[in-house]
């Protein structure tokens, strides 16, 4: 009988977060390979080079696997590279390979690479490729710029797959996008218990949880500037422009929101020290889900966007803390008033101009 395998060593060797990882660098794998056997090839059968290393591992460098691939990265990698590389081949043609050499090299390259970016990651790259060059000898009979135009082949390479075969950021945008959704709205629903309830604990509960909205944005924001980016000179996603401006537009003001969220759950910790329901706002906060959740649906369906706004004005129109909860002490109607910014945020998700979004808010 096989004994059983324990949990915590069964989740280890669990390979469903190995091919959800796979699932998403599909598309840098298949760039990385496309490039970098085109560099190889070209560098081969063109120019004639029997071991075009740096060909190869420039594009591999360059491209990486990395969810940034917006061409100026690529193209700051790629220059950080060439760098080192120009600095590398000096030395050999004029002092020659060696100990003192190799220092030397590498003193050059990063002091220079440190005075043209500050990025790190440009020093260290054009570094690596100047070892190789420092180190792998020029194969006989060959010019003494073969390795630097192997090189500039490969940086080349890099950056026409960047924008011929770009990588599929709409799979990674829509992750991004349920992602931050299904943050929101249990963010939402903890606050809307912890008002029912009058629970301090569950609305503290609900603050933690609209912190950790902040780095799921930011995923959304860094894929979708990614696309962007690659759209300006990829001819498959040039027509995708004006839709991408518009989802740039809902990921600032969910941005807003999320940062709203977090004051409402502040407020509502504090009057919560009561122990008092407040269902009111909590019914505001449900209707204001709905509206989140429809604003979520408009990010691939522009449909759901006149829905979401209807969803969010019909609310929007009647939060006067007078209005809703005219007995209230002070505390409740300063709660109700850090909807207002929520609201308007929303609006603006939903295709509002933010002038128009205020101004459909009830004056205080």
């Amino acid at each position: 009988m096989t004994a059983a395998i324990p949990v915590r060593l069964r989740d280890r060797f669990d390979p469903r977060p190995g091919l959800a990882r796979l699932r998403r660098s599909a598309g840098a794998i298949l760039q990385i390979v496309v490039a970098a056997t085109a560099a190889y090839a070209f560098s081969v059968y063109v120019l004639g080079h029997p071991a075009p290393l740096l060909a190869a591992t420039v594009t591999v460098s360059s491209l990486g696997l990395v969810r940034d691939a917006r061409p100026r990265r690529v193209l700051q990698t790629v220059t950080g590279m060439l760098v080192g590389v120009l600095i590398a081949e000096a030395i050999v043609l004029t002092l020659g390979h060696g100990a003192w050499q190799l220092a030397l090299t590498l003193l050059m390259t990063l002091a220079t690479a440190r005075l043209l970016s500050p990025q790190p990651g440009f020093a260290i790259a054009a570094a690596i490729q100047s070892v190789i060059v420092l180190v792998m000898p020029v194969s006989v009979g060959a010019p003494p710029i073969t390795r630097l135009s192997d090189a500039v082949v490969g940086a080349v390479a890099a950056l026409l797959v960047t924008a011929l075969i770009p990588r599929n950021p709409r799979a990674e945008a829509a992750r991004d996008v349920r992602a931050v959704f299904l943050a929101l709205d249990d963010t939402v629903a903890a606050l809307t218990q912890a008002l029912r309830r009058g629970s301090r604990a569950r609305a503290e509960r609900a603050l933690e949880k609209a912190r950790a909205i902040d780095p799921l944005i930011g995923a959304w924001r860094e894929a979708l500037d990614s696309t962007v980016a690659v759209a300006r000179i990829s001819p498959w996603l040039r027509g995708r422009r004006d839709e991408l401006g518009r989802q740039q537009r809902i990921v600032t003001a969910m941005d807003l929101a999320a940062r709203n969220l977090r004051v409402i759950a502040r407020r509502a910790a504090y009057v919560a020290d009561d122990g008092a329901a407040r269902p009111t706002v909590a019914d505001v906060l449900e209707g204001l889900a709905r509206g989140i959740a429809l604003i979520g649906e408009s990010v691939d369906d522009i449909a759901a966007a006149p829905l979401a706004r209807e969803e969010v004005l019909a609310i929007a129109r009647h939060l006067d803390p007078r209005e809703m909860a005219p007995e209230a002490g002070l505390g409740d109607q300063n709660l109700i008033a850090t909807l207002r910014p929520l609201a308007v945020d929303l609006l603006v998700a939903s295709g509002m101009t933010r002038d128009d979004a205020r101004a459909a808010i009830p004056r205080l």
